[in-house]
């Protein structure tokens, strides 16, 4: 998935400024798709020079104007063909487990250090989830009302609460297992 995809989408739920989009990058679809701000606004640019987006100058009381962007019909086109494009499975990519692997072939004190690191970051992990079910309350309080539109954000909502249980459920392993060692 490139970029501007993903900018696509979060346009067409809700048109907004650079600065709107890269909040909700930061608040749901970074979690799937990370981007910094510099790396939004410079691919807005270029869909906007591309006619993937068109931009309205909106006013705003005692601020500087914002540039709203919303997706162009070339866009739409766009987003549609590569929905229609096959999926491959991602390679996963996860240093941690790396790290456990490697920490048969440290030494004790080396595997009592990387205790501290899953537990750091498995706390990491436990704030993440708390935000996503903060936000699920917040978000969508009756599933029996939602829009199909708003079901599919609700469906991959659940997909990253399931990842961070399961998460969880494997950081407890990793450290039950480690502290046999330490």
């Amino acid at each position: 998935m490139a970029l501007e995809h993903a900018i696509l989408v979060s346009l067409l739920e809700q048109p907004g400024s650079g600065y709107e989009l890269a909040r909700r990058f930061e608040r749901s679809i970074g979690r799937f798709w990370t981007a910094t701000h510099q790396q939004i606004y410079r691919v807005l640019k270029r869909m906007e020079a591309d006619g993937l987006v068109t931009a309205l100058e909106v006013g705003q009381e005692g601020r500087p104007d914002k540039r709203e962007f919303s997706v162009s019909d070339a866009g739409r086109e766009v987003l549609t063909g590569w929905l229609h494009e096959p999926v491959q499975p991602e390679a996963v990519r996860h240093d941690l487990a790396v790290k456990v692997r490697g920490a048969a072939f440290d030494d004790a004190a080396g595997r009592a250090a990387l205790i501290g690191e899953v537990s750091r970051y498995r706390d990491e992990h436990e704030e993440l989830l708390a935000r996503y079910l903060g936000g699920e309350k917040r978000d969508f309080p009756d599933i029996s009302k939602l829009t199909t539109g708003q079901r599919l954000q609700h469906v991959v909502l659940r997909g990253g609460i399931a990842y961070e249980r399961m998460l969880l459920d494997w950081l407890d392993e990793v450290l039950a297992e480690l502290r046999k060692e330490a």
